[in-house]
Parts: C-alpha cells; structure tokens; sequence
C-alpha cells in the first residue's frame, strides 16, 4: 500500500500567492523611526480604514459590483466571471488530449502541414486553448492496440508499435518546439509552474498503453529519457504487464490483474518518476496497482461507473481506496469527457459531466478529481463541452453547484500538480537509496539467450 504524506493544503499552488517580505521589513522599519505619538496616529488611521473596509465588505457584499469584487479578490457572484477569474490564476491542466493522434492520422505526421495559430479540424488549437484558460497538458502518445492475429498469443508479433510511439513522441515535441511562444516543454511538476508563471502552455508527454513498450522495461526507460512523465498500463487489449478492461463488458482476464513483470514494472516507473496511470484497467489491475505502487497514481482520462455504468469508469469501491490517509493511495481521477463514457446516448452533456466530478469528489475526496478530457482522442463531445475553449462553463457549473475557488483550483490543476509532486519525491527517495534500475526479462521473449543468475556472475 502506498505510504503517501499528508502535506495537504487548502490552497492549490496556483492560487497562492508571494508575501511581499521586503516591503513589509521596509514599512515596519520606517514606521520604528517615528517617534510613539506619529506611530499612533498612522495605525489609529489603518485600523479606522481596516474596519470601514470591513463594513462594507460584510455589510454591503451583495451591493458591490462584480468590478469591484474582482479588485477586492472577491469572486462576483456571476458563474461565469467567477469562473474566468478563478482559471486566470489557475488555468486548465487536461491529464489527455490526442493532438498527435490526431497529427497522425490526419495529416501522416506532416507538422510542417499544420497551422495550430488557425482552426484545427478536431478540438485543440491555440486560439481555442486561450480562450479556454489551459495551462497544460499531457500529450498523449497513442498508438492503437495490434490485431490479435498480429500480435499473437504472447504479444511477440507487434514491437513495431515501440516505432510509431517514436514518432507520436517525435511530433509532440516538433509541435511544442514550433510554437515555442505558447508552448513549454514540461518534465515535472516545478516545469509545469514555471511554464505557467511565464504565459505559457506547459507540455507533459505520456504513452497510452502497455503493449507501446514492446514488452521491455527497458524501452519504458528510453521514453522517459525523451520526457514521458505517465505510461497507460492497458489500453483496450491485455498485454504482457497487466488486464485491460477493454472497451465493452465480457473481456477475460489473462493475468487477473498485473503479470509478474507488471510489478516490476511498476517498480521501475515509481523509480523514474513515471506515473502510473489506471485509465483502460481491469479493476483488478487497478486495485492491485494502488496496493504495489509506492507513488501516487492517477487515471488521465476516466469517469465514474455509479453515474454511467461502462467498464472504462472507475467503480466506487476503487474510489474509495483513494486517499491520503492508512490504507489509502494519493492519486487524481480525471475526468474523460467522452459521451460515450458519459451518458447514455442523446443525454452527454455539459451537466452530465458535472455530475461525474460531483459523484468522484464525493466518494473519493474533491481533492483527488481532475480533468482529462480526451479531445482529439474522441469523435463525439458532450453539448456544451465542444472543444478545449469551454472548459470555463464547467468550472462555472461547479461554481453553481458550491464549489469554491480554492476546490475549483484543485480541480483544475493543483491535484494533479501535487500527485506529480508526490511522484517525483518517492523517485528521488528511490534513487537517494541507490535503488537500482529493472532488467526484468519477459519470459516469453525468443530473441535473448537465457540469462546467468547473480549467483553465477
């Protein structure tokens, strides 16, 4: 069971802000030249004009207009201007956005063909990324699961899939290193604020899926050399590591959870500082992944079964091993807007997927929700949740709902910003003990001589 630290706090880390110490020591000192009748007067005036402030706040709160509200850092009552003014200080970071999938596809990974300052044909652009108050994201590296009769009974037939994964990864950074204006490649948690600090974008960079490796450990190493910060155990089809849940109900299980080389994989990601990401699991592998790992984990793109019954959302007895208390693992369910995974069909909409963040925050703790929204990954979207610009009329729909602003950063970004940060300490912790890398073979590889024991070394 993971051993996470209780180093909670109310505010998100985007929403704190610097004390202005300096100017604090020069005013006390100015003030300690004076002599006491000048003291006197200056602070009989500061607390004369802290309580008519006080007054007017308290007293005439509903009176005041949301102009003023906004100076005085208090939230206008109006949804929307709450919600702008909560994302200006803590701006959108989507755990999953298919931007490359959709390079890919689209455009046969021609990034000199693509134009993201215009409007793209599926959800994410920068003018709508602008508009829609985004602070980061993880491009999701996707390559598709191989057809069983390719891949074969023991996964050996597809290793080609650890080629197109390169090039998902080689797009992501030729689109951020094309705009290098808006978009920051980020490698932690510190590279993420900074990113944002500066105005832009910041850029994470995860693979979708286990069978991406090519069953090796060792290609998982080689990835995060090239910034991978999460791996997908599954995506829809098993693999050598670990159960998927698969897309419909029925699948069968082949491991019942990890394989043996799924917890050392697991192992080596805790070590690099890779999250491990539970969106595509079989239950089993998800509850047996939150009992091995000793980082927090996340799901980048899942919802919640008790609202919308499909297997790809997260049940509420999983949800309630979430936690930073005994027993429990710290980790962020972020929430796939597919409508699909959302409602049944015709009923997907903006407040349906309100409902799934309402429904995992009761369960598991608003603290432990984000938003991983899917774009360019899905061909339908909830009404209202068109693309990636309006990702203000949820925050703002939660605000209705009473959710307030430091519950709404958390949602937004700082959950997930303190999983990372929770992440990156155990890897250091790890690598500080000396703890060395995985070379954990899959037994079923052909292409390797049998491997000498220690003893034999």
């Amino acid at each position: 069971m993971n051993r996470s630290r209780d180093n909670s706090n109310e505010r998100s880390p985007l929403l704190n802000t610097n004390g202005h110490h300096e100017d604090d020591e020069r005013t006390r000192g100015a003030l300690s030249t004076r002599d006491p009748k000048s003291r006197i007067v200056v602070w009989s005036v500061l607390t004369l004009v802290f309580i008519a402030a006080l007054v007017v706040l308290v007293g005439f709160e509903d009176k005041l207009g949301d102009s003023v509200k906004g100076w005085l850092g208090i939230l206008p009552k109006n949804p929307t201007k709450a919600a702008i003014m909560i994302l200006d200080k803590a701006p959108v970071i989507d755990g999953h956005i298919d931007l490359p999938a959709l390079v890919r596809y689209k455009y046969a990974n021609n990034v000199s063909a693509i134009d993201l300052n215009r409007k793209m044909p599926g959800h994410v652009d920068i003018p709508r990324l602008k508009k829609g108050k985004v602070g980061g994201f993880f491009w999701s590296t996707y390559v598709s699961c191989p057809k069983p009769d390719i891949a074969g009974k023991n996964f050996l037939g597809a290793s080609w899939k650890v080629r197109d994964t390169l090039e998902q990864i080689d797009v992501s950074k030729l689109l951020i290193e094309k705009y290098p204006e808006t978009f920051s490649l980020a490698l932690n948690s510190g590279d993420v604020k900074n990113a944002i600090s500066g105005g832009k974008i910041a850029s994470l960079l995860g693979v979708e899926g286990g069978h991406q490796l090519g069953n090796s450990i060792a290609v998982l190493r080689q990835y995060h050399a090239l910034g991978v910060r999460y791996l997908t155990l599954t995506h829809t089809c098993h693999n050598a590591f670990a159960d998927s849940c698969g897309l419909l109900p029925g699948i069968i299980p082949l491991h019942y959870g990890l394989s043996p080389l799924g917890r050392s994989l697991i192992g080596e990601m805790n070590r690099l500082g890779v999250l491990v990401d539970l969106s595509h699991t079989s239950d089993d592998t998800a509850r047996q992944a939150l009992n091995h790992s000793k980082a927090p984990v996340i799901w980048s793109h899942s919802s919640a079964r008790a609202v919308h019954e499909v297997p790809r959302n997260v049940p509420d007895d999983i949800l309630k091993l979430i936690g930073r208390g005994a027993n429990k693992t710290d980790a962020v369910v972020m929430v796939n807007f597919a409508p699909f995974f959302i409602a049944y069909p015709g009923e997907a909409d903006l407040y349906a997927v309100a409902d799934h963040v309402d429904h995992i925050a009761r369960i598991a703790g608003k603290e432990h929700v984000g938003l991983g929204s899917d774009f360019d990954g899905i061909g339908e979207v909830p009404e209202g949740l068109e693309d990636v610009s309006k990702y203000p009329a949820l925050i703002a729909e939660l605000y209705r709902r009473g959710w307030n602003k430091y519950e709404l950063a958390g949602l937004t970004g700082g959950n997930l910003l303190r999983v990372m940060e929770g992440a990156e300490e155990v890897a250091k912790e790890l690598q500080t003990a000396n703890t060395r890398p995985v070379f954990d073979i899959y037994s079923k590889r052909k292409d390797l001589p049998p491997r000498a024991s220690e003893e034999d070394l």
